[in-house]
């Protein structure tokens, strides 16, 4: 089934001379630019930080006593992640309408970790959507693997394009290195936008004809704007051969705790595809830290407190990302309403103006857009080539959630009914809109 090998990736099995040491790795552009913002923010530079995804909300004090309350145990736990922790997962699946034995999860430190030994466990070729998050296709390209960018439909982040997938799994079988794997995000970062479900059932049933791995990334599914938006996991069209991933780290807030859980399909195929894949965690992480474990335990239970907090998270981020929206549509950037999560990804190109960008327009590139909002004006983004987009076409990922503050600011950011009228949030937004928009700085 999955796992087909690319064609002569050893090369001294080839009968070839090895190639040439690959150049070294660059730091991933999400941490890289929150190093930086630290960096200006050590210099007294004056930074409105829309660059890094990280959840931006404290820790419930109720995940901070579990955390303490097993801080003493520092043994090695079993690889695939103690048993309270897939018994809590598996029920976290079940509430969502998806059956799961906590035979079928596996836990490691954070989802990354997992995406990454399940790439290299699959073997062929991957196909992503276009744009995607920054660390699949580097992932791919660590285990040599081929990573082909689908364009998405309009307004569909996170899912390629049905009929383009078709078209990229033909020529990619032609070609001699056929696609082992689909990786979906729902909902999607870098674009913050929802796939609707005929467009997850259709790549769904391009995965079935053509033998495909699906890998759904659902960090944030909990992070819904609108909790009664329609929500469809391949899990539940294609349950024969979708791997979900998810964890406590956007809706709890937790990326710094590293913890991140595996369902793999009740399967033959699913089962070895998850022994191969804790074989590898074995060899290179061992076992998830033990304390966090149990902490995440408690947070996959999603008693009352945390599943209030859930819920108090989706909203700050809903009307701080709508804010923001508002800020970039108002000076002129074509925006996809935001769906979930914390991001936006607008479209430059009518700003290039107001930003001071001149010169001949097949010159410019969304790196320089992001350049000339970090140095001239301490605005700091991601360019959307950072996340395989064409860089002619001048988007930029937009991260909010580190508008809210320091700790004690976000709990009042996530009490208030109105965060983005808060002091600190404000004056960020009445910044970015003096940026955007040209005006002279008073």
């Amino acid at each position: 089934m999955w796992g087909t090998p690319v064609p002569e990736r050893n090369a001294e099995a080839a009968g070839r001379e090895p190639s040439p040491r690959r150049a070294p790795m660059a730091v991933s552009a999400t941490l890289a630019v929150n190093e930086e913002v630290a960096r200006r923010r050590r210099a007294g530079l004056d930074t409105v930080p829309l660059g890094f995804g990280e959840a931006g909300v404290p820790v419930h004090p109720l995940l901070s006593a579990e955390l303490a309350r097993w801080a003493g145990m520092a043994a090695y736990g079993p690889c695939e992640g103690v048993e309270e922790l897939r018994v809590a997962a598996a029920g976290y699946w079940d509430r969502r309408g998806l059956a799961t034995d906590p035979e079928q999860v596996v836990a490691g430190p954070g989802s990354k970790a997992l995406l990454w030994a399940l790439l290299g466990a699959c073997g062929g070729a991957v196909a992503l959507a276009r744009p995607s998050w920054v660390s699949y296709a580097a992932q791919a390209a660590l285990h040599g693997l081929p990573a082909h960018l689908v364009p998405t439909v309009p307004g569909q982040g996170g899912v390629p394009d049905p009929e383009r997938l078709e078209v990229t799994a033909v020529r990619a079988r032609r070609d001699g290195v056929p696609l082992g794997a689909v990786v979906l995000t729902l909902p999607d970062n870098p674009t913050g936008t929802l796939a609707e479900p005929g467009v997850v059932a259709a790549v769904c049933e391009v995965a079935r004809a053509h033998d495909l791995l699906v890998v759904s990334d659902e960090i944030y599914r909990d992070l819904l704007h609108d909790e009664s938006a329609a929500f469809t996991s391949p899990a539940e069209l294609a349950p024969e051969r979708v791997v979900l991933t998810t964890g406590p780290s956007k809706n709890l807030a937790l990326g710094g705790w590293r913890l991140g859980v595996a369902r793999f399909p009740a399967t033959d195929e699913g089962r070895a595809l998850r022994e191969t894949v804790v074989a590898v965690g074995s060899e290179v992480w061992s076992a998830p830290a033990h304390p966090v474990q149990r902490a995440a335990a408690l947070a996959f239970t999603e008693p009352p407190e945390l599943r209030d907090r859930v819920r108090a998270s989706a909203r700050l981020h809903a009307r701080v990302a709508e804010a923001t929206a508002d800020v970039f549509t108002a000076a002129g950037a074509d925006v996809p309403r935001p769906q979930a999560g914390f991001y936006l990804y607008p479209d430059m190109t009518p700003l290039l103006g107001n930003l001071g960008i001149t010169g001949d327009p097949a010159g410019i590139t969304d790196t320089t857009v992001a350049s000339t909002l970090l140095a001239g004006h301490g605005v700091a983004t991601l360019p959307g080539s950072a996340f395989g987009d064409d860089p002619a076409r001048l988007r930029l990922r937009i991260a909010t959630s580190l508008l809210y503050g320091d700790d004690s600011q976000r709990e009042q950011a996530l009490r208030g009914d109105d965060p983005a009228r808060l002091p600190w949030i404000a004056a960020h937004l009445d910044r970015l809109a003096e940026v955007l928009s040209g005006r002279p700085r008073a």
